[in-house]
């Protein structure tokens, strides 16, 4: 029997998480080191897993499979295919930096009268995410999927309402009650969507007879299994809905504004560079496999809804005065991006939101941890309490720029790649919805340059006349992303020689092929 190195690749951060957490509560420094080793051999057995996987070979690889729940027909499946492979490494690579950008985040307060939870439970969640959002890309059983697509939630309830952010103007209390409520909306939310998908989930099994996700694709190319059509659309909207609301697509986005804006700034990368990919994945994973006919039917209204994600989030984040708020309204666009890219059903979109969904991850880990170490020195959220920046701390201004312009997709850093992409995709076949939201591109340089200029320029405000620069721990963590945003941006190969296999078997799912251009290249 083969080493399973999927489920180690899972198992190690949740027994890691156990481990934490049983750290005795004095050895708050011994728990921090163990989160962070467990990390980082979790990145090493991703980089495992990246190096055994070929791109030319089957479509899912390194599988698994063990009966589980032999009455219900559920096992116990996995495997992963090129998509799967770079959202686990990003997952993988961005859980050091984001244990190492929380180090103090959890520990408690020397002032007033609220204590915060114990720091073993800051990271011990931390590890527990990671582990479920790990499995939830390699399932190839729905249930199996489902059920971790739905426990994730749990740990992540409580990083958002028991760590909060700690800059809050408005007192203990009413900081602890905001807390709440982001929370709250958070878990309800995803848990609504969760319950229509369970319906579906089931439906699924009724019909099909089975959960596995390579057996339905199977039985439905040869013919041998066959869905009426309304059936069909019914059960798409059952689990598009659940991951339209985790990506998060317009209109049920409004949970993901107050989640950043109320945690630290490393669950806020946790949330919307990790945990948000998990919708954007299965809607390629499971809504354009599972629902060929359904996803095409269903496509002109999906990308009118991405395309007001793209233009409302970049509006709404040009008049933010919340450093945190502007991120996650630029992140809602930037998922419209990522949406139209899946649903403009063409090669160059989906490799293009595949792509995205990578250097998403890494341009927010950027900006939003580097925010947060702003946010932590000066002890406010708000725009306006800075000023002159720069000239006190050039570094810390510096990778703030870097970041910034990654997020307005600058050419040569990695999401200039990924965005243009999804623009000549989504164009071939959709002209109109393509020059519309290149509006979006425009509105993003207005609200990172605002932001910049409006923070890091003009005078030093007194407030953060004292203020540090970036400390050693704090440039391991920012450097690498910045690194990895250049050489992505210069040469994007190694991602797209992994995610276009992957790509071009989903497009023979949904039976689509690109459409042939206006006019004939020479030859």
């Amino acid at each position: 029997m083969s080493f399973p190195l999927l489920t180690a690749t899972a198992a190690l951060p949740a027994l890691g998480a156990v481990a934490t957490a049983a750290v005795p509560a004095r050895q708050r420094t011994a728990a921090k080191w163990l989160a962070l080793l467990v990390s980082l051999a979790t990145l090493a057995l991703a980089i495992v897993v990246l190096v055994r996987f070929d791109p030319d070979g089957a479509r899912y690889q390194l599988t698994e499979s063990h009966s589980w729940i032999r009455d219900f027909g559920v096992r116990y499946e996995l495997g992963v295919d090129g998509i799967a492979v770079a959202l686990i490494g990003l997952t993988a690579l961005l859980m050091p930096f984001i244990v190492l950008a929380g180090w103090h985040d959890a520990d408690p307060l020397e002032t007033g009268s609220r204590r915060w939870r114990p720091t073993q439970g800051f990271f011990a969640l931390i590890l527990a995410v990671e582990a479920m959002v790990i499995i939830s890309f390699e399932a190839t059983d729905v249930f199996v999927f489902y059920i971790f697509f739905e426990a994730m939630l749990i740990p992540m309830y409580f990083l958002i309402g028991g760590f909060g952010d700690r800059a809050h103007s408005q007192g203990e209390e009413a900081a602890s009650t905001q807390r709440s409520y982001a929370a709250v909306k958070f878990l309800l939310y995803n848990l609504a969507g969760g319950l229509i998908m369970l319906a579906a989930v089931i439906g699924l099994y009724v019909v099909a007879g089975s959960f596995s996700l390579q057996e339905i694709v199977r039985a439905r190319a040869d013919g041998s299994l066959t869905m009426a059509t309304s059936t069909e659309r019914w059960l798409f909207l059952g689990f598009f809905f659940a991951f339209a609301v985790k990506a998060p697509l317009w209109p049920l986005h409004t949970w993901l504004p107050n989640a950043m804006q109320e945690s630290t700034a490393p669950v806020a990368v946790l949330i919307t560079a990790v945990v948000d990919k998990v919708g954007t994945f299965a809607m390629l994973r499971f809504c354009l496999q599972l629902f060929p006919e359904a996803s095409k039917w269903a496509t002109p209204v999906i990308l009118v809804l991405a395309l007001i994600s793209i233009v409302y989030g970049a509006l709404l984040a040009v008049g933010q005065r919340d450093i945190k708020r502007l991120v996650a309204y630029a992140s809602i666009s930037h998922f419209g991006f990522i949406v139209m890219g899946i649903f403009a059903m063409t090669t160059q979109g989906q490799s293009g939101a595949t792509l995205y969904m990578v250097n998403h991850g890494i341009s927010t880990a950027a900006l939003m941890l580097v925010a947060g170490f702003l946010i932590s020195r000066r002890g406010s959220r708000l725009i306006a309490d800075y000023g002159g920046v720069q000239k006190v701390a050039p570094v810390l201004a510096g990778t703030f720029l870097i970041g910034g312009l990654a997020t307005l997709s600058l050419p040569g850093l990695a999401p200039f790649v990924s965005e243009f992409l999804v623009l000549v995709g989504t164009f071939s076949r959709y002209p109109v919805i393509g020059i519309i939201a290149t509006v979006g591109i425009v509105l993003a340089a207005l609200y990172t340059l605002v932001l910049y200029q409006r923070t890091m320029t003009g005078p030093v405000k007194p407030e953060v006349s004292a203020m540090p620069d970036l400390r050693v721990r704090e440039v391991l963590v920012v450097a690498p992303l910045i690194v990895l945003l250049v050489f992505l941006g210069v040469y994007p190969k190694p991602l797209t020689s992994i995610v276009d296999p992957a790509v071009k078997q989903t497009m023979s799912d949904v039976q689509q092929k690109d459409p042939k251009p206006a006019v004939e290249a020479a030859k």
